[in-house]
């Protein structure tokens, strides 16, 4: 394959799945200008492996995995501690509907998002690829898990979220 073939075979995978590099950046920065420069940088770590990556294997869940680790690598990196959840973009809010219950919601949604920005770098993109329906088995393929680490590690935080949500639960279940 020569190089001009190369590079419109990558930026046509790129563009086709566009949208994991938007949800991870998305996870992982608190401002849009953090956002933008992680996704460039996920972009040029992509374009840097893309020689290595193997056709036998999905390619939304390689680059899952190549995100996720520039992601992570970065946030370690300059010890981002995000204290409050990136703020909703308008079109999210226009995917949960417009309702009278959509303050209700939204303000729920705020809330995972608070949650989930809290979390250490490995359960955050546990619970993005898990809210994005992937399966354990995708799960533990893209984190380098096993998928009984997934399982047990994604019912960990939904109890975590569940005593947060509910903490009068959680106290009666102390008693």
């Amino acid at each position: 394959m020569t190089q001009n073939e190369t590079e419109r075979l990558f930026l046509s995978r790129v563009a086709e799945h566009a949208g994991i590099i938007r949800k991870v950046a998305a996870s992982y920065s608190r401002t849009a200008a953090d956002r933008r420069d992680l996704e460039q940088d996920i972009v040029a770590q992509l374009w840097k492996s893309f020689p290595r990556y193997d056709e036998s294997r999905p390619f939304p869940t390689w680059m899952y995995r190549v995100a996720l680790n520039v992601a992570i690598s970065i946030a370690r990196s300059r010890r981002w501690r995000e204290t409050e959840a990136a703020s909703l973009d308008d079109h999210v809010l226009e995917t949960i509907g417009d309702d009278d219950d959509l303050s209700e919601r939204e303000h729920g949604v705020r809330q995972l998002q608070a949650f989930i920005a809290e979390l250490d770098e490995l359960h955050r993109a546990l619970m993005l690829l898990y809210l994005d329906e992937h399966s354990y088995r995708e799960i533990a393929d893209i984190l380098g898990i096993s998928e009984t680490n997934v399982a047990t590690k994604i019912n960990r935080v939904k109890q975590r979220l569940r005593a947060r949500m509910n903490p009068e639960e959680s106290d009666r279940g102390t008693r």
